[in-house]
């Protein structure tokens, strides 16, 4: 494969930090980021704790409501580790695409 088609196959399977940003802010609480970014065991982690609050938060009639703050927390951090898991996504399919390692 010559390096033109190399590259453009890494182009097209590179992981855009707008798409996972977007994603972040609109279903971020549930992980969807997460699995974007190739991440899905802590996608599922996140998607999973956020089942579990929205239960308690029903059976407990809004009484542990206050279990969301945990969510938005783990939300509000991942906006900081985004660029770092999306260089690290990059980095494995630039090593896959181009035969290194």
């Amino acid at each position: 494969m010559t390096y033109d088609r190399v590259s453009a196959q890494y182009d097209i399977e590179k992981k855009s930090l707008v798409v996972a940003y977007v994603l972040w802010f609109f279903l971020g609480y549930v992980g969807v980021h997460r699995f974007y970014l190739g991440r899905p065991i802590s996608g599922l982690m996140m998607f999973g704790f956020s089942a579990v609050v929205f239960l308690l938060t029903l059976v407990s009639f809004g009484f542990l409501g206050f279990l969301w703050f945990l969510v938005g927390l783990w939300w509000l951090i991942d906006a900081l580790l985004i660029p770092g898991m999306a260089a690290g996504r990059n980095t494995r399919i630039a090593d896959r695409v181009f035969g290194r390692r």
